[in-house]
């Protein structure tokens, strides 16, 4: 069965997923890029860099994935909208090489780049976009990209099977916050945590229940 996951979606240690003031030329605020250093050095991310626990992580990211869903803040900057020649920061050839479901109240046409990335802009509920991301996805997983509001909104639904959260030892004391208003969703998983020597913390959670989570995570 189809799963809903998500990888690599670094936090600092009082939980944002990106700093404040998001830009065209800064799209992680005053973050910057501290929350991603720990997936620059993996020989994943460039070749000849390391190959240990980070490595290990990062290389999920990609395999069984038909399907991406994404929130409008990760598809571009504030204002992008009013842009019709925007299409992601990503050029020519996305990463993705997918369908890229994209979470927007003004949506737009669909649009074809290079290497079978496509982007199609929804304005639909968690639910209803997950169907249609399955649908899309052929009998693969489905990975969800964020950004913060985007996770925490599909986690108090209850529609994440797959959580890979990276903790990185920074304070950014602003920004999207992932776990607000998630209280009690630690019941529905099976967390495990490693330690990386570059200093991350991974998180991972399982969904062990598939019963209603309504009530036990405060959505």
């Amino acid at each position: 069965m189809s799963e809903l996951r998500v990888h690599n979606f670094a936090i600092s240690l009082d939980g944002f997923g990106t700093g404040a003031g998001l830009t065209r030329d800064e799209p992680f605020g005053h973050a910057g890029e501290r929350l991603h250093e720990w997936m620059f050095a993996t020989d994943w991310w460039q070749t000849g860099g390391s190959r240990g626990i980070d490595d290990v992580f990062a290389r999920q990211h990609g395999p069984g994935i038909g399907a991406e869903i994404m929130g409008a803040g990760k598809y571009g900057y504030p204002g992008w909208h009013e842009d019709p020649d925007w299409t992601g920061w990503w050029g020519a050839n996305p990463p993705f090489h997918t369908p890229v479901f994209v979470l927007t109240h003004q949506p737009r046409p669909s649009i074809e780049l290079e290497g079978g990335t496509s982007f199609h802009f929804l304005d639909a509920s968690p639910a209803e976009a997950l169907a249609a991301a399955k649908q899309a996805a052929n009998g693969q997983d489905v990975r969800l990209g964020g950004g913060a509001e985007t996770i925490r909104e599909f986690l108090a639904a209850g529609l994440v099977d797959y959580l890979h959260v990276v903790v990185v030892p920074i304070l950014l004391g602003r920004g999207s916050r992932l776990w607000d208003g998630l209280e009690g969703m630690e019941q529905d998983y099976r967390i495990e945590a490693v330690s990386s020597p570059a200093g991350v913390t991974h998180l991972t959670f399982t969904r062990v229940s598939t019963s209603s989570t309504n009530g036990t995570n405060g959505g």
